[in-house]
């Protein structure tokens, strides 16, 4: 049974339930790079917090990668890991220092959306969700970023297999939904994590999405067993 074939659908009923979504304006893609891995563990206040602190302390990303690695970590306190962020920010801007002379990264406008993903996924800490959503929302590039929210709604819901990793359901994902449903989508699959399909005690009720979801049938099925049972 093809999986991805209620993707549409899904699409439809988020927009529906939701409306088109608006990201913020899009950030440089160096900027949106450093903001993703600031984003990793921790929400996205922590996030905005830690990178508004980082751009304020170091006027250039060429200051940030020659401060004293106390220092960055220190500023970035508030996006939790700091000691491990810190000194990935400043290898990274290293590492692309070296390869390209400078802290820039609009080249990757003239990649393939594969090769601009295999160029940042050569960096340690910048995995295919990093680099996704450097393509997606920095680039406009078509790519379908897998959080902890999108994997937990997408397993749910049966959209892919539920053993299937988060790093594999980057592509598959990719080929359920067309390219112009990549932006909305991800976001409003994201909202809905957030506020309804939450980790723990999903508020299934509420969700336009339960009668489309493996999981609320199953929970469905569970409870109407139970009654006979009682």
């Amino acid at each position: 049974m093809d999986q991805c074939k209620s993707a549409g659908k899904i699409h439809k009923t988020l927009l529906q339930f939701y409306g088109n979504p608006e990201w913020r304006n899009p950030l440089p893609p160096l900027d949106e790079l450093i903001s993703t891995i600031l984003s990793q563990n921790t929400n996205d206040i922590n996030r905005d917090r830690a990178f508004e602190a980082l751009k304020n302390r170091f006027p250039t990303w060429e200051a940030a990668r020659d401060a004293m690695e106390e220092l960055v970590i220190d500023t970035i306190r508030t996006a939790g890991l700091a000691n491990q962020k810190g000194p990935r920010i400043q290898n990274i801007l290293k590492q692309i220092t070296l390869q390209c002379g400078l802290l820039d990264l609009g080249f990757l406008k003239d990649m393939s959306t594969q090769d601009a993903s295999d160029w940042l996924t050569q960096f340690k800490g910048v995995g295919p969700k990093t680099a996704a959503i450097v393509l997606l929302f920095s680039l406009d590039k078509p790519a379908f970023p897998v959080d902890t929210h999108i994997y937990r709604v997408s397993g749910r819901i049966g959209l892919r297999p539920r053993k299937m990793t988060a790093d594999q359901a980057h592509k598959y994902l990719e080929g359920c939904f067309t390219k112009d449903m990549y932006y909305p989508v991800h976001l409003n699959m994201i909202r809905l994590g957030r506020e309804i399909c939450l980790a723990r005690n999903p508020k299934c009720k509420q969700c336009p999405l339960s009668s489309q979801c493996d999981y609320y049938l199953e929970k469905l099925v569970q409870s109407e067993s139970k009654l006979e049972h009682d």
